[in-house]
């Protein structure tokens, strides 16, 4: 099974200093068949203008992916945690029994990110931050598990759910391929170029929602940069 959303029909919200496209229903968008994937809960691409961002603000009871595309995001939480995440690089927050955060633009120009929330395995538990650096480079014509839920993963941010952020680039030409297990959901954007799927084009901001027992093919037309999600 595989469901294309073509970035035209994601839910859209501008508020000036914020431009977000939702792949599953946030905050005034709401679409019953778009209430999430499996434990993949939110999925928003965001566009966040110089000197601006979100206050502080509380979560619980989420894992919270940061993937950013372009620029840079500022992190501050109540934990005290603080921290510059680049273009290419990752954060990931398990909100745990309640944190407050906030995330701003503090470069010079448009900062474009991914933001991914996850369903955590079990409640509650203390929050919990961190960043890495990915360089693109280690990702170009593979995946690379840039978030896991699993202790294999050992290179990957933690998180608490048993799922992998997975992140590729391919060069005009090259392919790569997943299998969706049995009993999993996987959900990817091309976040820059356009891919041939099985059967089907993907462009840039089209979500791909994938069911288990599948397995995808995708050679990139042009250019392009993968984020896929695996989760339960």
């Amino acid at each position: 099974m595989i469901d294309r959303r073509p970035f035209a029909s994601l839910g859209h919200a501008d508020h000036g200093w914020l431009d977000a496209r939702h792949h599953f229903s946030f905050a005034d968008y709401y679409d019953p068949d778009r209430m999430g994937w499996g434990s993949i809960r939110v999925w928003n691409d965001d566009a966040i203008a110089a000197g601006a961002g979100f206050p502080p603000h509380q979560h619980r009871d989420m894992e919270i992916v940061t993937y950013v595309r372009e620029g840079a995001i500022t992190h501050r939480d109540s934990m005290g945690n603080h921290g510059r995440t680049a273009a290419g690089d990752v954060q990931v927050m398990s909100a745990g029994s309640g944190v407050t955060h906030s995330e701003l633009n503090a470069e010079g120009g448009t900062t474009r990110l991914f933001q991914i929330w996850l369903q955590p395995a079990a409640r509650g538990g203390e929050p919990g931050w961190g960043a890495k650096p990915f360089p693109k480079s280690d990702r170009a014509g593979r995946w690379v598990t840039l978030a896991s839920g699993f202790a294999e993963d050992a290179d990957a941010l933690p998180i608490r759910t048993p799922a992998r952020v997975l992140g590729a680039t391919l060069k005009a030409g090259d392919t790569i391929e997943h299998e969706v297990m049995a009993g999993r959901h996987a959900y990817l954007v091309p976040a820059t170029g356009a891919l041939m799927l099985n059967d089907g084009r993907a462009e840039a901001g089209d979500g791909i929602a994938v069911g288990g027992g599948t397995h995808i093919v995708m050679t990139a037309i042009e250019d392009s940069e993968i984020v896929l999600v695996d989760a339960a």
